[in-house]
């Protein structure tokens, strides 16, 4: 199915893309002058090894903010499963302008390719069950909106965007109610929560994290869309699932597992019942997908050159 970007991501990527070249080009490609001017050339991005392609959208978007003359031709969709040598895209323009553009247009490839392949790794380990991947707000700084496209490329889901799409209960806030004076956190918050839910918008949802079983009664009772197992193993997590259902509260309210979730051990934890898993390493330790730029001269052209 394909993934659309939302204007927020769109907003994102030029933004991006602009802060990129200012960060990489500066004053100008002082290399690059060793070039003629007028030589033309077509650079192809070619996966070296398999991987899920995520960031082709962005690639014109790219060579404009460096040179209108480069022309471009998209080879493959956004998710589509590269083989090592599948060309993903061509430039042609001048040659100068190509190379002065390469880095940055490889290192949004990379980045945005390594997410969804890692995204999809997951999604297909669990595959047959009732749960989805979700990702978290461990992003880096300035990139959360491109990340979290890149996941839905690789077949997961997108948890809340930041703090103010979604009310969401972490344990230090509970901890620090407690501090605060409040014996019982759990038991005073209903009222707060059906308040703030009229502040998130439509597509909202209020969570609550708990981590010991004994907190989940008290969680159940609340006002929540979701409520966050956090680093149960699977045999707690499988009596949460009971519990929830025999609380009458399944399709009610989703049950999401989090903490230490590893390729390894995230079937194990699917298998248990709940609905959402939420994984930091999708975002924060995907591996950068091996791209590269092959370069073709062609002949002398118009440089464009300013």
């Amino acid at each position: 199915m394909a993934v659309s970007l939302t204007e927020s991501e769109r907003q994102n990527i030029r933004h991006l893309v602009y802060l990129a070249r200012e960060e990489d080009l500066g004053g100008g490609d002082v290399t690059g002058r060793i070039l003629p001017a007028d030589l033309r050339a077509t650079g192809r991005f070619v996966a070296r090894k398999p991987t899920v392609l995520c960031g082709g959208v962005l690639l014109d978007t790219v060579a404009k903010e460096y040179n209108e003359l480069i022309e471009m031709i998209l080879w493959q969709e956004e998710g589509a499963h590269l083989e090592a040598g599948d060309v993903i895209a061509e430039w042609t323009g001048p040659a100068w302008a190509i190379l002065a553009a390469e880095r940055v247009a490889l290192n949004f490839l990379q980045r945005l390719s390594g997410i969804a392949t890692t995204t999809r790794k997951f999604v297909n380990t669990i595959s047959g069950t009732s749960a989805a991947i979700y990702d978290t707000r461990k992003t880096a700084p300035g990139w959360r909106h491109i990340e979290k496209y890149a996941v839905r490329v690789g077949g997961g889901k997108n948890h809340r965007r930041g703090l103010y799409d979604a009310v969401m209960v972490k344990d230090n806030h509970l901890h620090a109610m407690i501090a605060g004076g409040i014996a019982e956190p759990l038991k005073e918050i209903a009222g707060l929560l059906k308040e703030l839910r009229g502040e998130i918008g439509h597509d909202g949802f209020v969570e609550v994290e708990i981590d010991h079983l004994s907190q989940l009664p008290d969680a159940l009772k609340l006002p929540v869309d979701v409520i966050l197992l956090d680093n149960m193993m699977p045999d707690k997590l499988t009596q949460a699932v009971r519990m929830r259902d025999e609380a009458g509260l399944k399709g009610k309210v989703e049950l999401e597992a989090s903490g230490g979730i590893s390729l390894r051990r995230v079937r194990a934890v699917a298998e248990t019942g709940v609905e959402r898993i939420s994984c930091g390493t999708i975002t924060h330790s995907a591996p950068a997908a091996d791209i590269a730029m092959d370069i073709e001269i062609q002949k002398k052209v118009a440089s464009g050159r300013q």
